[in-house]
């Protein structure tokens, strides 16, 4: 299995990779004005790493309810299911930003914000939270 995280947003689109060792990592954001090119370059992140399946971060509201956001992130992954054919599997992606910019030190953040690097690293704690869920844990052998 072959996973790719996406952090949506209308202006960049943060990109993580997994697989069956249960270990996601950023990929450069998709942070182009164009947002075919977008598309263009998401077709080519999947077809070059062969992803089996798509794994996107899911805005609920703090209260659990679904918002404006929610609603774009369903036709984003509507799309994404009918461009690709892919499974599509929306996770909880609640504070996964905050944690994601946590990261980066305060004097920094501004400059980093356009080029996609917090939006990388939120998709990479969405795909680690749901690579977590899925695959089991290692278990280390009693070898004494």
């Amino acid at each position: 299995m072959r996973y790719l995280g996406i952090d949506y947003g209308t202006r960049r689109v943060g990109l993580a990779h997994g697989d069956e060792i249960g270990v996601a990592t950023p990929l450069p954001a998709l942070i182009d004005a164009d947002e075919s090119v977008r598309w263009r370059k998401l077709g080519e992140q999947i077809k070059q790493r062969r992803i089996t399946d798509l794994v996107v971060g899911y805005p609920y509201n703090m209260d659990g309810s679904v918002g404006f956001k929610a609603k774009e992130v369903d036709a984003f992954a509507a799309k994404l299911k009918a461009q690709f054919g892919l499974p599509v599997h929306l996770v909880d992606e609640t504070l996964t930003s905050s944690e994601a910019e946590s990261s980066i030190a305060k004097k920094d953040r501004r400059g980093v914000r356009d080029s996609g690097l917090i939006d990388s690293r939120a998709a990479c704690l969405i795909l680690q939270d749901y690579l977590d869920q899925k695959l089991p844990p290692v278990v280390p052998s009693d070898e004494s």
